[in-house]
């Protein structure tokens, strides 16, 4: 595998779940439509709510992550060598200069966060600049800046919208059956149908927020491989990423400011338990696993 047959294929792995979970949610909306007696009716409601959600997370949401990180704003004089990496790695890949970051945690990660490469912010933590040495430290600045580039936060933006719109979805039908009942269900159709879709919905109630979240975490995974390939692209040296993952998976130091909400955004797992899992626990995680990452790399 070439990086450029790694990047194409990681792409349209992306859209296609993407594509496989619109389809999904239309058939959730149906299926609550059908059952719940009302029609889609109530679906405005949560169309509404989350619709001011991810409003303000499109905003603010890169603050918060900082806030919850403990990040502080750096100054060229701060570290120079660190701006001079992140300037020569934005001129190459045609990035605006972003935002950058530092968290005083000895643990070595990095995260990229904001709307769009002109509101874009990288963070690094000490512990990543005293670990790693030059290449592999471009090689994840590189990483996070593919993700920029790629418009990765934005995307998990989204997801994350369709996530909660179907959690809001599937919480509204079960209310609306609690208070409401079937009261529609002698002008709607025949009974024995009506009893199908109501099973069907419930049980569809109880699954789709399941579904739905580990669909945005297939998401999030694939769009790692593809920061990983990308970034590979922009040193030219795939070996660089390759070493320093492999010393933040060796690193066991917990981070201080690491938090579930945040985890997606780092490199690599920002928590101290990184033991393999079996096949059905890994489904859960928020990044592919790192050995797997690190051999992709080596093969390019």
């Amino acid at each position: 595998m070439n990086i450029y047959s790694s990047i194409s294929q990681n792409k349209f792995k992306t859209w296609l779940i993407m594509l496989l979970f619109v389809i999904f949610i239309v058939t959730v909306i149906y299926i609550f439509g059908k059952a719940s007696g009302y029609g889609l009716s109530f679906v405005g409601f949560g169309l509404i709510f989350a619709g001011l959600v991810s409003l303000g997370s499109y905003y603010y949401s890169d603050k918060l992550v900082l806030a919850i990180s403990g990040a502080k704003k750096l100054k060229k004089e701060d570290s120079p060598n660190l701006f001079k990496i992140i300037e020569n790695l934005s001129i190459g890949d045609g990035l605006p200069m972003p935002q950058i970051y530092m968290t005083n945690d000895a643990s070595p990660n990095a995260f990229a966060t904001g709307r769009d490469p002109k509101h874009a912010v990288v963070c690094v933590t000490t512990g990543l600049l005293e670990k790693l040495n030059k290449t592999e430290v471009e090689g994840v600045l590189a990483h996070e800046l593919s993700h920029i580039k790629n418009y990765d936060t934005r995307l998990m933006a989204v997801v994350a919208i369709l996530v909660g719109f179907i959690a809001i979805a599937a919480d509204f039908f079960m209310r609306s059956l609690w208070f409401g009942g079937m009261r529609d269900n002698d002008r709607q159709g025949s009974g024995n149908s009506q009893f199908i879709f109501l099973a069907i919905g419930i049980a569809f109630a109880i699954l789709s927020p399941l579904v739905a979240t580990l669909i945005q975490l297939a998401v999030s995974r694939k769009r790692e491989f593809l920061a990983d390939a990308s970034g590979a692209l922009l040193t030219r040296y795939p070996e660089g990423l390759a070493s320093a993952l492999e010393k933040l998976a060796a690193d066991k130091t917990p981070m201080k400011h690491a938090s579930n909400a945040t985890a997606h955004l780092y490199i690599e797992n920002p928590f101290n338990d990184k033991k393999k899992t079996t096949w059905f626990a890994g489904l859960f995680n928020t990044h592919p696993p790192i050995e797997e990452r690190i051999r992709i790399l080596r093969s390019m």
